[in-house]
């Protein structure tokens, strides 16, 4: 936990994890200076699309184009919230168009939204009061497997177990 939240590991495929580098962290937006910084050159489709995001471990909002991997993006740290998110400017002022917890590299829970909106509300950009979209990941206590839940169906796909109802998504050896 940060700042009595918490933060999560990495649990995507090793292989990914090898493509960090120095430098290719996502675009930090630690105020509404960068965000704006950030986003003026860019088309109002480009900002509709969704962009890879992640909130560091210092709670800072970093961005990076949609294809990229969240663990990239956090230049392999742990961190506070991840997903997708999108954008649009309306009434002169940055707003969110849509964001998610996303991340099948981090898989956050739902509870990680404070993280996000903190995030977001120091880079000046308005937004929901929620993720628009949200997520349920579990990791199957009998197979050891990732799973999406969906419609509320708490089984794993991979052996018909039932997945617990409070979020058990760690690094496989943190348990």
């Amino acid at each position: 936990m940060s700042n009595g939240r918490r933060s999560y590991g990495y649990v995507g495929p090793a292989d990914l994890k090898t493509l960090v580098r120095a430098g290719s962290e996502g675009r930090s937006m630690c105020s509404a200076v960068d965000f704006d910084e950030w986003a003026s050159p860019q088309t109002a489709g480009e900002l509709a699309e969704s962009f890879t995001f992640v909130v560091d471990a210092s709670g800072n909002l970093r961005l990076a184009p949609r294809r990229s991997e969240h663990v990239v993006c956090a230049g392999g740290g742990r961190v506070l919230g991840a997903g997708e998110v999108s954008f649009r400017k309306e009434s002169g002022r940055w707003t969110v168009e849509a964001v998610s917890n996303q991340s099948t590299g981090y898989c956050p829970d739902v509870s990680s939204w404070p993280a996000v909106a903190e995030a977001l509300d120091r880079a000046g950009i308005a937004r929901p009061s929620s993720f628009t979209h949200e997520v349920v990941f579990r990791r199957c206590p009998s197979c050891g497997q990732l799973n999406i839940v969906r419609e509320e169906d708490f089984v794993c796909v991979f052996c018909d177990a039932v997945l617990p109802a409070e979020w058990n998504v760690a690094e496989p050896d943190a348990g």
